[in-house]
């Protein structure tokens, strides 16, 4: 009986796992302790001027949905209409945080499959996307007109995400105004 005891925690750790995975969702749900929080302090390049920097100061005044991309990311290829389905509504502009990916690369891909965001920043190393808390590409951030964290998603965006979770945020701020 004693030489099965591995083997049976073995099991029963299998078991626990699965089970802590399954109720916990999807890694797109992992709540983010930004959230509620002003977003941090930046300043950075623009993708298609590096003269000219944004910072963060300069964002407020306007909610505005922060899309983390980059041109070596597959998952941004796959979410990619959906950015410019949202960017084309005309209801929130999309500003995109180009992450760690160098600036000719980044043009060249927003050239082959277009551009739909308003700007972009270059954080090429990734830096300012840390602070964000940003595991990987993409993810994607909606942030009020006072410069606070109102939602995060992890991974690529769907029709879904965007019709259950941002727009229906944009027009609870527009309501706050």
């Amino acid at each position: 009986m004693a030489r099965f005891v591995p083997l049976l925690v073995f099991v029963l750790l299998g078991v626990l796992l699965t089970a802590g995975l399954m109720m916990s969702g999807s890694k797109s749900e992992i709540p983010s302790p930004l959230i509620g929080k002003p977003m941090p302090q930046f300043e950075l390049p623009r993708l298609d001027d590096p003269t000219q920097r944004v910072s963060s100061e300069a964002m407020l005044g306007a909610p505005f949905v922060l899309n983390v991309w980059a041109s070596w990311c597959v998952t941004c290829r796959y979410e990619h209409p959906v950015i410019e389905e949202l960017a084309g509504l005309g209801r929130i502009p999309v500003v995109g945080l180009n992450y760690r990916d160098p600036r000719e690369n980044a043009l060249e891909w927003l050239q082959r499959f277009g551009d739909p965001y308003a700007f972009h920043l270059a954080d090429e190393p990734g830096r300012v996307a840390i602070d964000f808390g940003v595991y990987a590409a993409p993810e994607t951030f909606v942030i009020d007109a006072q410069g606070v964290i109102r939602f995060k998603h992890i991974g690529a965006l769907t029709p879904e995400i965007v019709e259950q979770d941002i727009l229906p945020l944009v027009e609870q701020m527009e309501a706050e105004g």
